[in-house]
Formats: structure tokens, C-alpha cells, sequence
């Protein structure tokens, strides 16, 4: 025998200070109760024992139709987890069903769903997307107080635009330390390309949720007619070296060990096709494969490896780049098989790896501001990032069609790919006005 029941838990022992009684959902299998609180309570004159449910009274109970309807659906919810055991022949116990109902009364909240998406990023080695999406996260918690409780459903257009409103006003932001310490500081309102980082996550929440059937697209605030994340990206600066520049990294030698090391990092990055310094570090000896043409690196970039369709890329090992390796592995001996002496600290994986290489980038990048001071590079900010945009414009300066240097840059589509280049090299631009 089972069945479920809502009803006023009148005992004694369970009267709460205020004076009332809980209301709890009564579940009894085999003559055994157990009882679930609903995080509601009520005076036994504001009850309906006959329809265990809320007097219809404004005087008395002034919500009672929300009210009612919660627990409606708390019922409801009920019978649907005993029904998924009786589908799939389990033969449950009450602490199951416990289990199950709590499960269940998450699903449909926006937050709980967020948080696994993170979780799941993190358990994939994907610290750095985990980080976008928990600053989305508690930028979403600054921003509304009672996020934590919000349905999939309530996340409609008009909720979309007040946030975006927002986000661009000066207000208070949560500093996630790399220990995982939090504290409040003072921002100013977002710029439009990080306004378009929040959205573009929120989107891939509501589109992960879409997909597991967790939401429904009845008020999914993206797409046509809806919020256009895509307009909110802004053309940033091209960071990429002049050829002057390019050919004085490649042809000077430091006399700084420093100096040097940068120097032949940026220079290893660069005719590896613009490899990430995140990368770059992770290459082992296990990268370096032989193919019918001779030896290979080969790879999948970090952050896209578990993406859809995501391709492997093919750097022929060249003298040039045997070089290289070897010159640097003379400066430093790399730990463990890693291809090049950037990782440090041996055994270091997920989120210890992250912060680690984090450390490392802004070192090099340190590295890299000194060699360009040596190097009379003063009107560029040289960091880690210039070596991939330098690589993509000289392919477009020596007219390589954008489709391949995309395929290069391991890029999905062309736009990524644009935001690298300019529409038009310079000198095209500079002999074309010579008409007017």
C-alpha cells in the first residue's frame, strides 16, 4: 500500500515559534510514514482539512490561491516520482522517494542547473570556461536577489533587458581570488564586449538546458526577434607586429637569459601557427608524431577539445622549430615529458594546472614587456596574444585566402577568424586613395 497526502503536521513537538504548524507532504508505503516539510505553515483556523489546502479567505489568508497552487504542484510532483518507479519496476524505499522528490524540486531552476554546468566544466579540465560561467553567475546573484529561486520560464526577454540595463551601470562586483576567496569591489558598468561574455554564457546555459529538456523555448529571450548578443561586440585593436618589428624578434639575439627565453617562446608560438601559450605548455613528447611527410606536432587546442567536430592541428616539425626546442630546453630541462620548459611544478592537474599556468603567462608576459623595451618596441603592448595575431596577418599580407589561415588558427567559422584581421591590408588602403 502507498499513497501521498498534504496535511497541517499538528503535533506538538513540531510546533514552530511563530505559532503555527508545518504543512508537509505525508508519503506511507508498507504502513510506514515518512514526512517531508513543504516550507509552509498555518493556523489551524487557516486550514481546509477536508481539502488539505489553504482556506479561500483573503481575510485570513491572504495568498491563498499561490499557495495553493505550490502545493498542487508539490502533489503532483509526488505522484510523478512514484510513477517513474513504477515505469521502471524499482521497488523504492521512502528514502528514495526522498531522494527523488528533493531531485526533482530543483529541476527547472535556473541556478541549481547553472552550477552543474560548472561542475561539469571543472570535472573536464575546463577551469577557465568554469571561471566565465561562475562570473556570470554571481554577476546574475548581484543583480537579482532572489535568483536562487528563479525558473528557467522567468527568464524571458524583459528579465534579459534589466539585467543588460543593469550591467552597464556603476555597481558593486564579486572578486573570485585564485584561492577562491570572494569580496565585493566597486566597477564601473560594463563594456559592451564583456556585456556580450555574460549573455553569450547565459544563452549557452538556457541552450544546454533546451537540450536536456530541463526548459522549454516558450520564453527563451535569444534568437530571431529576441536579445542580439552578436550586436554588442565591439571591434577591439588588432595586436599584431609591424614586419620591422617581426623581423628584429626574429633576427636579434638577447643578451638577457630572460630576455632570450621570451624571445624564442614568442617566436616558437608564432610558427606554430599562433599556439595559445595554454598550449604551448601542455605540449608533451606524446604531441610529436610521424606522418608520411616527416615528424609532426600535433594537437587539439584546450579549450575546444571536447567541442563538436573539434579538429586536430598539424604543425610540421621543422629544423626551425627543432631549433627552438632544443635551445630553450638547453636554457631550462622541462619537467616530467613536457615538450618545453614553461610548467614548473611537477603532478599538477585541473585547477592547480590553471593557476599555474596562470602565473606563467604573466611572467612571460613580464618577459616579453622587458625584451620589447630592449628592443626598442615601444609603441605596441607585446604579450602572448601578438605572436597569433602577427601569424594571421602575415598569412593575409602574403595573400593566403581567410579560409585557410581560419583552418590554421583551428577557428570554427570566419568570423572568429575576422576579428584577427583587417578588412583590407594597409597598403591596398593606401594605393586605392591616391585617387582622390
Amino acid at each position: 500500500m502507498k499513497y501521498i497526502s498534504i496535511i497541517l503536521y499538528k503535533s506538538k513537538s513540531n510546533l514552530l515559534k511563530n505559532g503555527e504548524h508545518p504543512i508537509v507532504l505525508r508519503i506511507t508505503k508498507d504502513r510506514v510514514r515518512k514526512y517531508l516539510s513543504l516550507n509552509l505553515s498555518a493556523n489551524p483556523n487557516q486550514w481546509n482539512e477536508e481539502f488539505s489546502q489553504f482556506k479561500k479567505d483573503k481575510r485570513i489568508n491572504p495568498d491563498y490561491d499561490k499557495s495553493n497552487a505550490y502545493i498542487a504542484s508539490q502533489l503532483t510532483k509526488a505522484q510523478n516520482v512514484i510513477n517513474d518507479f513504477d515505469r521502471n519496476k524499482i521497488d523504492w524505499t521512502l528514502n528514495q522517494f526522498e531522494d527523488a522528490f528533493l531531485n526533482r524540486s530543483k529541476q527547472g531552476k535556473i541556478k541549481h542547473f547553472f552550477e552543474n554546468q560548472i561542475q561539469k566544466l571543472k570535472d573536464t579540465d575546463h577551469i577557465g570556461n568554469a571561471l566565465c560561467y561562475q562570473r556570470t553567475l554571481d554577476m546574475l546573484e548581484i543583480f537579482d536577489k532572489k535568483f536562487d529561486k528563479k525558473f528557467f520560464s522567468e527568464i524571458d526577454i524583459k528579465y534579459i533587458r534589466a539585467f543588460d540595463a543593469f550591467l552597464q551601470m556603476p555597481r558593486e562586483s564579486v572578486y573570485t581570488s585564485s584561492k577562491g576567496n570572494k569580496r565585493i569591489v566597486q566597477r564601473k558598468g560594463n563594456s559592451s564586449n564583456s556585456r556580450m561574455i555574460h549573455f553569450r554564457t547565459l544563452r549557452a546555459v538556457l541552450n544546454q538546458a533546451i537540450e536536456t529538456k530541463e526548459a522549454s523555448t516558450t520564453t527563451y529571450p535569444f534568437g530571431k526577434g529576441g536579445f542580439e548578443v552578436a550586436k554588442l561586440a565591439e571591434e577591439t585593436e588588432k595586436r599584431y607586429l609591424p614586419t620591422e618589428y617581426l623581423v628584429k624578434i626574429k633576427n636579434t639575439v638577447s643578451e638577457n637569459k630572460v630576455n632570450e627565453y621570451a624571445r624564442k617562446l614568442f617566436l616558437f608560438s608564432y610558427f606554430c601557427y599562433g599556439i595559445s601559450f595554454g598550449d604551448m605548455a601542455r605540449l608533451t613528447s606524446d604531441n610529436i608524431k610521424r606522418f608520411e611527410n616527416g615528424l609532426y606536432i600535433v594537437y587539439k587546442r584546450h579549450k575546444t577539445k571536447n567541442s563538436k567536430g573539434a579538429k586536430a592541428i598539424n604543425i610540421k616539425l621543422t629544423e626551425e622549430l627543432q631549433t627552438l626546442i632544443n635551445e630553450l630546453c638547453s636554457i631550462k630541462q622541462p619537467v616530467e615529458n613536457y615538450l618545453l620548459p614553461i610548467i614548473s611544478v611537477e603532478g599538477l592537474t585541473g585547477e592547480d594546472l590553471y593557476n599555474h599556468l596562470k602565473t606563467r603567462l604573466s611572467k612571460f608576459n613580464k618577459y616579453l614587456d622587458k625584451m620589447a623595451t630592449e628592443f626598442e618596441i615601444n609603441d605596441i603592448d607585446l604579450t602572448s596574444y601578438v605572436s597569433r595575431h602577427t601569424m594571421a596577418m602575415s598569412l593575409q599580407n602574403n595573400e593566403i585566402p581567410r579560409e585557410v589561415i581560419s583552418q590554421i588558427l583551428g577557428h570554427k567559422d570566419l568570423k572568429t577568424t575576422n576579428t584577427y584581421l583587417d578588412s583590407f591590408n594597409s597598403n591596398i588602403i593606401d594605393e586605392a586613395v591616391k585617387v582622390l
